[in-house]
C-alpha cells in the first residue's frame, strides 16, 4: 500500500493555562508531505514538570523511530519506543528530582507501507475522518471512560463528570510501565483524513461538532484555522492537534497480484 498524504497542519497553544504542557513532533514549521511519523502528547503533572515530560516523549520517541526501524513498525517495536521513552524519565528524574511524578499522554500516527498504524497511551485522541464521519476514534485510558464501559455513568455524565481529568496510562517511567494501545488502519482512502488532538480541543468541541468540520471544509489550512479560532481564548486547557489529510491510496499488493496474473495467462 502506497499512501501518499497532503501538507499536515498543526498548532499547539496554552489557552488560558500560564504555560503550554503540550508537545508535538515534528515541528509545524518543518512539516511536509514526506513525513511518517507524528506525535501529539499533553503533560500531566503541573508542577511536576508536565511540559518536560511531552517534550522528551515526543524527543526520545520519534529518535527510536529514526534509530531502530527498518520496515513497519509492529506493536512489540511500538512497546520497546514506549520503553525507550520510560528509560530516559528515570535518568532525568535521577538527575532532577524535583520532576518526580511528571507524565504525559501519547498518541502516534506513522504513515507505513502496510497502512497507517496509530497507537495511544492516556485520553488524547486520533479520529479518522470520511466525508464528515467518524470512522475509527481512539478509546480513552481515562476513569470516566471505564466508567460508561461499567454501565455506572451515561456518556453525556461524562462530560461532566468532576474526575474526568484522571487518565488510567500515562508514560512515566519504568517503575510505572505502562503500554500504548495499538491499531493498524488498512481502511485508508483518497480524501480521509486522520487528526490526532490533546483533551484541551475536546472542552469546545463534540464528535458531531468535529466530524462537522471536517465535512464543511475542504482544505487542510482551513480546518486548522476554523479550530484554531474555535479554541483560542475560549479553551481553559492547553490545546495541540495535528490534522493530516490522505491525498493518494494505491494498493501496490493488488497491483502486482494482477499484474502477475496477467503475465501467468500468457504462460
Amino acid at each position: 500500500m502506497d499512501i501518499t498524504i497532503g501538507k499536515p497542519y498543526a498548532v499547539s497553544e496554552k489557552g488560558r493555562r500560564l504555560n503550554n504542557e503540550d508537545s508535538i513532533f515534528p515541528s509545524p514549521e518543518t512539516v511536509d508531505g514526506n513525513q511518517k511519523l507524528f506525535l501529539v502528547c499533553d503533560g500531566v503533572g503541573g508542577a511536576e514538570k508536565g511540559e518536560i515530560a511531552s517534550s522528551m516523549a515526543c524527543d526520545y520517541f520519534s529518535a527510536y523511530f529514526s534509530s531502530m526501524l527498518e520496515e513497519n513498525p509492529t506493536s512489540e517495536f511500538i512497546q520497546k519506543a514506549v520503553q525507550y521513552t520510560e528509560a530516559h524519565f528515570d535518568s532525568y528524574v535521577y538527575e532532577h528530582p524535583e520532576a518526580k511524578g511528571m507524565a504525559t499522554t501519547l498518541t502516534m500516527l506513522y504513515a507505513g507501507a502496510n497502512g497507517i498504524t496509530l497507537a495511544h497511551i492516556g485520553d488524547s485522541r486520533i479520529y479518522q475522518f470520511r466525508n464528515g464521519e467518524v470512522i475509527h476514534q481512539t478509546e480513552d485510558h481515562s476513569l470516566v471512560n471505564s466508567l460508561v464501559k461499567l454501565g455506572q455513568i451515561s456518556p453525556e455524565e461524562a462530560l461532566r463528570h468532576p474526575r474526568k481529568n484522571i487518565i488510567l496510562r500515562a508514560i512515566q517511567g519504568t517503575a510505572q510501565h505502562t503500554e500504548a494501545e495499538v491499531t493498524l488502519i488498512r481502511d485508508v482512502q483518497e480524501g480521509d483524513y486522520f487528526f490526532m488532538c490533546t483533551d484541551g480541543i475536546l472542552e469546545n468541541f463534540t464528535n458531531d461538532e468535529l466530524a462537522a468540520v471536517f465535512k464543511k471544509q475542504k482544505a487542510s489550512e482551513i480546518i486548522k484555522d476554523v479550530l484554531m479560532e474555535s479554541c483560542d481564548g475560549k479553551t481553559h486547557d492547553n490545546f495541540s492537534f495535528y490534522i493530516i489529510p490522505i491525498q493518494n491510496v494505491h494498493d501496490t499488493v493488488g497491483y502486482r497480484q494482477n499484474l502477475l496474473s496477467f503475465l501467468y495467462s500468457f504462460i
